[in-house]
């Protein structure tokens, strides 16, 4: 009876640490991902100005919209091992003002090597923050809690595809005002908006529980020992050092689902704009408006698929369905001759593709801790960045093949059966993991 009364009062400390936590630090890391998504994506609205005012051809387009990534990924899992030793106050307030000045510097694009170039260094500057932020996950909060988490962490790109891109669309109706082009105000405004994010990230993110001056210690402790102890408890985390976790199929299972996870979610957002005002909608505001329509679906996602994961039980089977029904929807869409009905299917997919992030990011994070989350963490999504690269390339080459930006869904078609067919595979690694046993998790420093 007593041990039942202590531990209904652990409980009932933890989940009310737990939501103070939650009200506190998700604003400033939604924040933080809400414009880094948007600056990320603004250049798909800039497109068809960019092709009219520098030149870019819809290759050319593609290429830089995607070379992003490939910074992105080459320094993601050095950026993730700094922070690691710096801590995740001070890196993501680095990245925020850094890739702030560069977004808006993109205002200076002259043509395709411009264009090039700062992208290039854009994803440089953008490294490493979305682990990060999924570092911040595992050392605040219990397994429990994390796939809610992580849910509301992915409503900021999907509420920046609903308010982005109306918002983008509106700074670029400034066209000619004091003799700059609508796409260089909406980069210079939402440059400069990302490093105002950044100085309220130095100033109001804690690092670690006990960082926080609004937990009371009791609090602070509860809720580093529930996020440490997940792995004693449930004996699945990765055992071994860096170069052991990478080679573990899991880790690698993972990351390539990820990777065609993006080819489809990246190639769609960078496209949708296109798809739009090929479907005979003009104006900047309202292809950004209609455009938004694909965040709806996304929000949707993340919102309802984790409450069908909770009744339908098994992450890894309810990966693969989605993952099918994208492929479904994307094949409907071609099929179809309405405008409606396309704008339609498009978010329905997103509801598909964003709600799998949720699930996915969930298997992760349950079976790594401490360095190897930071390093791990930072691999996955290193690779899932790859696809950030080849789907808008794919969907450009797509375009220029055929002239018609939905072409694209064929690339979605495709990505989406390859997911299908690695999902009895990761399956497979995660029953091995569960069935590995656990060393203690790595302590969880800064």
């Amino acid at each position: 009876m007593a041990i039942d009364s202590v531990s209904s009062a652990a409980d009932t400390l933890h989940a009310r640490a737990t939501r103070k936590a939650m009200v506190r630090l998700l604003p400033i890391m939604l924040a933080a991902y809400f414009m880094a998504y948007i600056d990320r994506t603004n250049v798909a609205l800039a497109k068809t100005q960019l092709q009219a005012d520098v030149g870019l051809s819809v290759t050319a387009f593609g290429l830089g919209a995607g070379i992003f990534f490939v910074s992105y990924a080459f320094l993601e899992v050095p950026g993730s091992l700094i922070m690691h030793r710096v801590g995740p106050r001070r890196w993501i307030a680095r990245i925020a003002l850094t890739w702030g000045a560069l977004s808006a510097a993109m205002m200076f694009v002259q043509g395709e090597w411009s264009f090039y170039v700062l992208r290039f260094f854009l994803g440089m500057a953008e490294a490493g923050l979305y682990p990060t932020l999924m570092y911040m996950v595992t050392v605040w909060f219990s397994q429990k809690h994390r796939a809610t988490v992580v849910g509301f962490i992915y409503l900021a790109p999907t509420v920046a595809l609903i308010v982005g891109n109306p918002m983008g669309g509106a700074l670029m109706e400034f066209d000619t005002a004091l003799g700059l082009h609508g796409w260089q105000w909406m980069f210079l405004i939402e440059g400069l908006v990302t490093m105002l994010v950044g100085v309220l990230v130095w100033f109001s993110l804690p690092e670690t529980p006990r960082d926080a001056s609004w937990l009371t210690p009791e609090e602070a402790e509860i809720l580093s020992a529930r996020a440490a102890g997940d792995g004693a408890e449930t004996g699945n985390r990765i055992k071994g050092n860096l170069k052991q976790a990478f080679a573990r199929p899991f880790i690698v299972i993972v990351a390539l689902i990820y990777l065609f996870n993006q080819v489809t979610n990246v190639g769609i957002v960078f496209n949708m704009p296109s798809i739009v005002e090929e479907l005979n909608i003009h104006g900047s505001f309202l292809i950004g408006l209609v455009s938004g329509s694909s965040g709806i679906g996304a929000t949707v996602g993340v919102l309802l698929v984790p409450v069908v994961h909770r009744r339908f039980g098994n992450e890894v089977a309810l990966i693969g369905i989605l993952a099918a029904s994208t492929a479904v929807t994307a094949a409907i869409f071609l099929l179809s001759s309405s405008p409606a009905a396309q704008i339609l299917l498009i978010a329905v997919s997103m509801v598909f593709v964003f709600g799998t992030l949720p699930l996915f990011w969930s298997v992760a994070m349950a079976r790594m801790s401490g360095l190897v989350a930071a390093a791990g963490l930072a691999f996955i999504n290193t690779i899932g960045l790859l696809g950030g690269f080849l789907g808008p390339y794919a969907f450009g080459l797509a375009e220029d093949a055929t002239g018609n930006p939905s072409a694209g869904l064929y690339v979605v078609i495709a990505s989406s059966v390859v997911g299908v067919l690695l999902t009895p595979l990761l399956a497979r690694a995660v029953r091995g993991e569960d069935a590995t046993g656990a060393e203690a998790p790595d302590p969880v420093s800064r």
